[in-house]
């Protein structure tokens, strides 16, 4: 269990590192337009985010 959750960890470091790595003006120009969000749009952005994973995860299993 503990090994998964720590190649889970290192797949989300990986994909989270790329947009800066290969484009980071636009990454920056991303980063900076969210700033300019709403708590309830982050919020619902957040929901969306993890509903995916859900239905990611129970696909697979």
């Amino acid at each position: 269990m503990t090994d998964a959750f720590w190649t889970a960890l290192a797949f989300v470091l990986i994909l989270e590192g790329l947009m800066p790595l290969l484009a980071p003006s636009a990454w920056r120009r991303v980063f900076t337009q969210m700033l300019q969000l709403r708590d309830g749009q982050i919020r619902f952005c957040g929901l969306v985010s993890l509903l995916a994973g859900a239905l990611v995860l129970a696909w697979m299993a």
